[in-house]
């Protein structure tokens, strides 16, 4: 996924611009540019590498024009490089583009292009289709209608941003399985690829839709679909506090963003749990959920998820088979499609996005759509494609979420399929009431548990000063912890660069053993007290090879005692559950490392906060 943002009215162009891709560059860093019409002609500026190097370059340079278009890269065709960096500019540069996502038919159409006399800069896919609008905007006179014929030719995902020094009162984009939004000021508006680089300017945003067109200009926008006709739709106020987009004293997004999971716990949570007069946690409640019947009736439950989120689809599958009795199977949304699943129109569907524009995951979504299938979204983000074609959507109130490696999503997705299977349970009676109280009312200390989790984060930090230089580090657990150990591991690779992997406990004697010896770290994950003994004499096996050893347990009873180095305790809370705390101190391992070994951890290398293409 790559970054874009757009202006348009009376300001500095080139200064909005700069201060949008900043909002956006957890989402691409491989390079940066901006291109702005100023006076008769448009002005590119761009270079390879994190955006402070664009900044540098402008610096001592005046850029004049309120009209432009930004980029932040993440690159798939062609290595990071100036040359290679967008915006892309047509060979008499009259036009520039900026371009998130692939074009799958670019190949075909360059080698047609070429042949016809174009010529060809950059490797990247993109530019393949700044040229085409040039072709055919000299033959229609008219932009537009160039953009909009176009838009019929190339295949794949995408949304653009177009700007050509012949027409300097507008800005044109368009959207194909790739996000854009619109924002509305006053006597100036705005594109960009996601709401943080539109909050330090207005609140009012169209989500633009699924292959829809939009024409800005300073006071006014005209929204199309890919027919070319007028469409009308109501703007959206975003509620996000400014703060949730910006650091607030943390040195990182990240560490800043774990230390609001409580809130974020608390804010998804509180309208969703009924109380009787009493005021005891009886039910659940979804307002956007209207399933109930299908519920009632459903054979099985389907989740589909990549990374992340697919983690949190791995403990809900052990939530519903205990809770709500029902089957579950849980696919990558990756492979998920291409193995002719098998599917029944009473089975229910789940998709988990926090962005809710996940490629793989949309096409899983449409998949099952197409069978049948009522799906249901759990996703963070309002006016998201997810959530704009599921039946029904769940929204995780954390508030947004900027550092790449997922934290405060992850919890918040773990809560809302945790209240899906205590409701499923109610609905098909596989949950008695006194159960389902006992089990809400434990959610609803959850989110002080975390905070007293995190009010004892040095341990975890000091823990982490001692193992970041570790060759291997492996996360065991059984049951819903097997699950937890999967997340850990992932968030370590993505932010501190160690080889990590996880696995279920009884896997360790199957191969994974013989990797052991001093230079390994085993996290054992241990929240459930009918198996302390299995997992305990797992680490017997892990202490006789010379590797070390962290548990992290809720366990009182010292069944660990002498069985590892170092025990890290979480506040005691039903196994159901745990869950939501173990996963918080692999959290901060994570980013201490990462912090140890020198490394941002809000940009981790190779990757992007969303994978929108596939």
């Amino acid at each position: 996924m790559c970054g874009i943002v757009g202006y348009i009215g009376n300001k500095n162009a080139s200064q909005v611009l700069i201060e949008g891709l900043k909002k956006l560059e957890y989402r691409g860093y491989d390079s940066a540019g901006i291109a702005i019409i100023d006076g008769d002609d448009i002005l590119v500026r761009k270079c390879k590498g994190a955006l402070k190097f664009l900044e540098q370059k402008i610096a001592d340079e005046t850029i004049k024009g309120s009209v432009g278009i930004g980029h932040t890269r993440w690159a798939t065709h062609g290595e990071p490089s100036d040359t290679n960096s967008h915006p892309h500019a047509s060979m008499d540069g009259s036009i520039s583009i900026v371009h998130n996502g692939i074009i799958e038919n670019y190949a075909t159409i360059k080698a047609q292009l070429q042949a016809q006399g174009s010529v060809f800069l950059s490797q990247t896919d993109t530019e393949v289709v700044v040229h085409l609008i040039d072709k055919i905007y000299k033959e229609e006179k008219d932009i537009f209608k160039a953009v909009l014929k176009v838009l019929h030719m190339v295949e794949g995902s995408y949304a653009l941003g177009v700007i050509c020094k012949d027409y300097p009162d507008r800005v044109i984009c368009c959207r194909k399985e790739s996000p854009l939004v619109i924002g509305l000021g006053k006597d100036e508006n705005f594109i960009a690829s996601d709401v943080p680089a539109l909050l330090e300017h207005t609140r009012d945003v169209y989500y633009l839709g699924e292959k829809e067109l939009a024409v800005l200009y300073t006071d006014h926008v005209d929204l199309f679909n890919f027919e070319g006709e007028k469409i009308i739709k109501e703007p959206s106020h975003v509620e996000w506090d400014m703060d949730a987009a910006t650091k607030c004293g943390y040195e990182h997004f990240m560490i800043k963003e774990i230390h609001e999971q409580p809130k974020g716990l608390l804010d998804t949570m509180r309208p969703r749990i009924v109380h009787d007069k009493n005021g005891k946690p009886t039910d659940v409640y979804f307002e956007e959920n209207k399933m109930d019947d299908s519920w009632k009736k459903a054979r099985r439950v389907v989740i589909t998820a990549c990374g992340t989120a697919y983690h949190a689809g791995v403990v809900a599958k052990y939530a519903f088979e205990k809770i709500a009795r029902m089957q579950v199977d849980v696919d990558v949304a990756s492979e998920f499609r291409y193995r002719n699943p098998i599917l029944d129109k009473d089975d229910i569907f789940i998709v988990i996005s926090q962005s809710g524009e996940t490629a793989d995951t949309l096409s899983a979504l449409r998949l099952a759509k197409k069978e049948g299938l009522k799906v249901v979204a759990i996703t963070n983000c309002v006016g998201s494609t997810v959530s704009r074609e599921a039946d029904d959507v769940i929204y995780t109130l954390a508030g947004p979420e900027i550092a790449v490696a997922s934290t405060k999503a992850y919890t918040t997705q773990l809560l809302c399929l945790y209240l899906l299977a205590i409701k499923a349970g109610k609905l098909r009676g596989t949950l008695r009431d006194v159960e389902a109280t006992k089990l809400l009312t434990e959610l609803e200390l959850i989110p002080s548990k975390v905070q007293e989790i995190l009010d004892g984060k040095e341990v975890i930090q000091k823990f982490a000063s001692k193992q970041f230089n570790k060759d291997k580090i492996f996360y065991i657990g059984r049951q819903f912890d097997s699950a937890t150990a999967m997340e850990s591991a992932l968030k370590l690779k993505e932010v501190s660069y160690m080889h990590s992997e996880s696995f279920p406990a009884g896997e360790l004697k199957h191969g994974p053993i013989a990797l052991l010896d001093p230079k390994t770290l085993v996290v054992a994950i241990a929240s459930n007290p009918d198996l302390y003994d299995k997992i305990g004499s797992n680490m017997v096996e892990v202490r006789a090879r010379a590797a070390t050893v962290l548990v992290i347990t809720q366990d009182d009873s010292g069944a660990f005692t002498g069985k590892t180095d170092e025990i890290f305790k979480i506040p005691t809370c039903s196994d159901t559950l745990a869950s939501l705390l173990t996963v918080i101190p692999a959290q901060l391992f994570a980013y201490y490392c990462a912090i140890q070994r020198g490394y941002d951890p809000d940009k981790p290398r190779n990757l992007a906060k969303s994978v929108t293409v596939e």
